[in-house]
């Protein structure tokens, strides 16, 4: 049955436009000349190799063949033919330098990040995409790119479904088409990487170091990427999703999300009820902690239960340090990038949920002054 439901489902999937496509064997063109000059390098050293490959095996075989010791043939000696020295050295020296030479100013001018019309940071998490925009049009913005929660329960379930299936996430990463977008590339916590095959980009994201590189997309449309290095027990849940828009459209967009930002913007020291928090708490917990201790707080394997935790159930500060600071080397992140209110929103949560119910309520303004070292209690 779940065969069948299986091969029902790849009967349905289709190429996805600015994705992978079924059954693609080769590199896609792309929308940057990047990536087509990278496409048109694949092909050219293809066929070099393939031509070599012909020659090299069709004289060995040529060889073995007509000069076999069955048909009487007799090994030639001799030695130190100065032609045959050359040869092998020189032809092979220009097969060599013809292949390094497109290729060197193809690696060149991936690296050539200057002059970006846009600059925008990149920041991998476990399991999740942190954009900053430094400058340029949108300065100032700043977001977490999570995968949509309706993904993750189709892969719960079992039940694999539509072409951006584990690529749709929450918050797309948007620019400008035809504009130079250079991406400042870090990670918070172990090695990720920055991957859209449509623009031929891939920049490894290293904890404690900034890594840089660009892409100038020339069609507008939605292209999708993955994390390409192996980070942990999410990895495959951790997409990329780059919308290019009409420079109209973008403009847009920025306003609209400065506004969006503006509206969010908390006061820290506002006074929040139990039943507020909770709300908002909720949200916070699906989006970023319930792919690990799951919705139940149950947790899973190596992921410790929140449903009746010590530390939930203790003092604030225990489970402040713990959100703020991480634990067990990083199998439970930071999660200093949330706001002071989402912060004390998910504790207030997850200690008044499932069958915790403390009745304690941390404020926003106790994560402010925690984030400075001091913790109440």
């Amino acid at each position: 049955m779940a065969w069948a439901t299986t091969a029902a489902h790849a009967a349905e999937v289709h190429d996805l436009p600015g994705g992978p496509g079924v059954n693609q064997l080769n590199l896609t063109t792309g929308v940057t000349q990047i990536s087509q000059a990278q496409h048109e390098l694949h092909w050219m050293l293809l066929i070099i190799c393939t031509l070599i490959f012909i020659g090299v095996f069709g004289v060995m075989s040529y060889s073995i063949w007509h000069h076999r010791k069955s048909r009487g043939a007799k090994a030639a000696h001799f030695h130190e033919s100065l032609v045959v020295e050359i040869a092998w050295t020189v032809v092979p020296f220009l097969i060599v330098i013809g292949m390094a030479a497109p290729a060197t100013k193809v690696i060149i001018a991936q690296k050539d990040t200057s002059n970006p019309d846009l600059t925008i940071k990149a920041t991998g998490y476990q399991w999740k995409w942190g954009y900053d925009y430094l400058t340029g049009e949108g300065e100032g913005i700043s977001f977490l790119s999570t995968l949509d929660s309706s993904q993750r329960a189709l892969s719960d379930a079992g039940t694999p479904a539509g072409d951006d299936y584990l690529l749709k996430v929450d918050n797309p990463l948007v620019v400008p088409v035809n504009k130079k977008v250079r991406v400042i590339v870090t990670a918070n916590d172990v090695i990720h990487a920055w991957f859209v095959p449509a623009f031929g980009v891939k920049q490894d994201a290293i904890p404690g170091f900034v890594r840089d590189t660009w892409f100038r997309a020339e069609k507008a449309g939605d292209y999708y990427g993955q994390c390409a290095e192996l980070c942990g027990k999410e990895h495959a849940y951790m997409p990329i999703h780059v919308k290019v828009l009409p420079q109209e459209e973008y403009a847009a967009w920025v306003e609209a999300q400065n506004k969006k930002m503006a509206a969010a913007a908390d006061d820290p020291s506002k006074v929040w009820t139990l039943a507020d928090l909770e709300a908002r708490g909720a949200k916070v917990y699906a989006a970023n902690c319930a792919a690990c201790h799951q919705a139940n707080g149950k947790g899973a394997g190596a992921i410790k239960p929140l449903d009746g935790s010590a530390i939930v159930k203790g003092p604030a500060a225990e489970q402040m340090h713990v959100v703020l600071e991480g634990r067990a080397n990083g199998a439970m992140p930071s999660w200093k990038q949330l706001s002071d209110t989402d912060l004390a929103a998910v504790v207030t949560y997850t200690k008044n949920h499932w069958s915790n119910a403390t009745g304690q309520i941390v404020q926003p303004s106790e994560f402010v002054a925690a984030r400075a070292g001091t913790f109440p209690g």
